[in-house]
């Protein structure tokens, strides 16, 4: 049966694998069109590069591709297979002496090899993807943070936060003539002036803030009828852009989803270590083997099922398929 075999495991290869492929497209898309908005939303109001844009689509992948390359897997089987059921082509094999697990190799091959492929994903490339795509938004606030501050109209970009500058210089770098009306303490608002203030970003923090020179702040306390003023020579504002940028920037450490295999058992073992953290990171270290391992789980489960679809192949195989998807990842 050697070169029969062989015949055999390319020809329900190639059934597997244009259901397979044609699945993983329509998935990832279906994924990637959940983040659409936001991205659309980053490139026309927030003056993200399509550069930049195409970057975060490609750290995005491997994420996705941890969920959709089992999905695509179990909708491929289970068309492949019951097309071949379909067309009696299984019972003609079978009375040819060949086996139900001799017909299953390929299938496990496949399989296998996507675990392999998911596994990969899942333990290196989206820790790493998750990790660039942090810094990635982080250039992007610091780039893009001023770009819609304009000069003689009072500006809202930042949350909490009301500023008017008099004048911006040519190159965009400095504004002047600045007026602060600061509400982020709701019951001491707080009115800031002075003559000079440009951003800058803090790498470590990854922070971007607002750095004003030769001023002074006027503070209300109205609980307490309290007037207080200050002045200063250098005062820094932290900014908050309200949005997606910052949100997932806001602090240099690793989190549990950047981290690989090795940095989460690290962090675990750290003494003294919060019980919620802890749990936190030990329910990530799982996600990264459990994802992979449905592969392995939906190809045992395609096959014979995928056998035993006869009317209706395609239609019939895909609504199994989400019914077990949904019933398993709910």
């Amino acid at each position: 049966m050697g070169k029969l075999g062989k015949i055999i495991d390319r020809y329900i290869l190639r059934e597997i694998s244009l259901p397979f492929f044609t699945s993983l497209l329509a998935t990832t898309s279906v994924l990637l069109l959940g983040k659409s908005l936001k991205l659309m939303d980053l490139m026309v109001n927030k003056g993200v590069s399509i550069a930049d844009i195409i970057k975060i689509i490609l750290f995005l992948m491997p994420y996705f591709l941890i969920f959709t390359i089992p999905i695509s897997l179990l909708i491929s089987i289970l068309i492949g297979m019951g097309r071949l059921a379909g067309d009696n082509e299984i019972t003609v094999l079978k009375g040819a002496g060949i086996s139900l697990y001799r017909l299953a190799y390929p299938v496990a091959g496949a399989s296998f090899a996507a675990f392999l492929i998911t596994l990969s994903l899942s333990l290196f490339f989206v820790p790493h993807s998750n990790h660039a795509m942090k810094g990635l938004l982080f250039n992007v606030v610091r780039q893009n943070a001023g770009a819609g501050i304009k000069e003689k109209v009072f500006n809202d970009n930042f949350k909490g936060i009301l500023l008017y500058a008099n004048n911006i210089t040519a190159d965009g770098r400095f504004m002047e003539g600045i007026i602060i009306s600061d509400n982020r303490i709701s019951n001491e608002p707080n009115t800031i002036f002075a003559e000079r203030a440009y951003l800058i970003s803090d790498p470590e923090s990854l922070r971007v803030s607002l750095r004003l020179e030769r001023g002074s702040t006027h503070a209300v306390d109205i609980k307490r009828r309290h007037y207080r003023k200050m002045d200063f020579s250098s005062y820094d504002i932290n900014l908050d852009m309200e949005d997606v940028l910052t949100e997932t920037n806001r602090n240099r450490e690793k989190d549990s989803g950047e981290m690989t295999p090795r940095e989460l058992m690290k962090k675990i073992r750290t003494f003294g270590l919060e019980k919620a953290l802890r749990r936190e990171l030990a329910v990530e270290l799982n996600k990264k083997f459990t994802f992979p391992l449905t592969c392995l789980i939906f190809g045992l489960l395609g096959m014979p099922i995928g056998i035993n679809v006869r009317k209706s192949v395609k239609a019939r195989g895909l609504t199994i398929g989400i019914v077990i998807v949904l019933l398993y990842y709910l």
